[in-house]
């Protein structure tokens, strides 16, 4: 069976996010990410994405289902499903999960069958994390300052969490690191 894998890129500074919602200054690198080993090893044993509903609304959901990296089904935990429901394709599906996060979890598993599913937004994170739902985070680390925005674990029961590393990854000014959630 595969395995929930969360995280995201930080800020040297701790932040995922600047103050006003931005990502751009994390992922200098995205044209070049898409084409690295890294990437491409994780987009081939991606299963099933789990995204919180600001994630999803960062972008235009339309333009998933032809330049999503991760061609599978997603689900979007929310309290609302929109009343447009967005374009789909043979491989991804759109699912809207109102009723929390380990069913949303229940439900990517069942789709990912043996791949992993990838955890995609702060809050999906950090709700994963403190229900024990999460086995590997994936850390990105960019030499930049942010000076505020969002923190990737603020809410998070830290009595609970103890992390293995398990792999490091380098590429330009870029540093990831993989640890197990160990349980």
């Amino acid at each position: 069976m595969g395995k929930v894998v969360g995280g995201m890129t930080f800020s040297l500074d701790g932040f995922v996010s600047d103050p006003q919602g931005d990502v751009s200054r994390l992922y200098p690198d995205l044209g070049e990410l898409g084409n690295t080993e890294m990437l491409q090893e994780e987009i081939r044993t991606t299963g099933a994405v789990v995204m919180g509903r600001n994630s999803y609304n960062m972008g235009d959901p339309d333009l998933f289902a032809d330049s999503y990296e991760y061609q599978v089904p997603i689900f979007v935990l929310t309290h609302h499903i929109p009343d447009k429901k967005p374009k789909e394709n043979k491989k991804l599906a759109i699912t809207f999960v109102t009723e929390g996060i380990e069913r949303a979890i229940a439900q990517a598993k069942a789709a990912a069958g043996d791949k992993n599913v990838i955890l995609i937004g702060a809050s999906v994170n950090q709700q994963c994390l403190n229900v024990g739902l999460c086995d590997e985070l994936h850390i990105g680390f960019m030499p930049v300052l942010l000076g505020g925005g969002l923190r990737f674990f603020e809410h998070i029961d830290f009595a609970q969490l103890t992390l293995e590393k398990i792999k490091l990854f380098e590429a330009g000014a870029r540093t990831d690191i993989w640890f197990r959630v160990i349980k």
